[in-house]
């Protein structure tokens, strides 16, 4: 399945983004460069080039953020476990699937949903009440000792 070379930048950004929209189709799949480059007709080393020139980030990095942004909408709107969510979004290994969704999230993915679906309640209890997002967001829910 050979092409012939783009005849334009139009043409290489179409190539890009339809493999672009083919990592948005299979982020939950074990997918690979050389498929994805596949779906450009270009090699794996030129559209890896071509991927970062155009996006401003890796295939690669653009497959985690992906993965990640899915992970965080499974954690707060499922009772699947992390362990469920990791493999349900595409990862292989529970240990990579913290540690990155710690780096890009800055917890990790159980704190993630503890620390969300708290401030979530409190939206739900207390609607009339408002307290600026970046008030709870720096200190959560907390738990009360006081009695009633």
């Amino acid at each position: 399945m050979h092409r012939k070379a783009p005849t334009s930048d139009f043409e290489v950004y179409q190539r890009l983004y339809h493999a672009r929209r083919f990592i948005d189709a299979n982020y939950h799949l074990p997918i690979h460069l050389d498929q994805i480059a596949r779906q450009a007709f270009f090699s794996p080393y030129h559209f890896l080039r071509l991927f970062k020139q155009t996006f401003y980030q890796t295939p690669h990095e653009y497959l985690t953020e992906k993965r990640i942004a899915r992970a965080k909408q499974l954690l707060i709107s499922s009772d699947l476990s992390v362990l469920e969510v990791c493999y349900e979004v595409g990862f292989e290994s529970p240990g990579s699937f913290t540690t990155l969704f710690h780096k890009y999230v800055g917890h990790p993915p159980k704190l993630y949903r503890t620390r969300t679906l708290g401030r979530l309640q409190i939206a739900v209890l207390w609607p009339e009440i408002q307290i600026p997002a970046c008030y709870i967001f720096r200190f959560g829910p907390q738990k009360s000792t006081a009695v009633l």
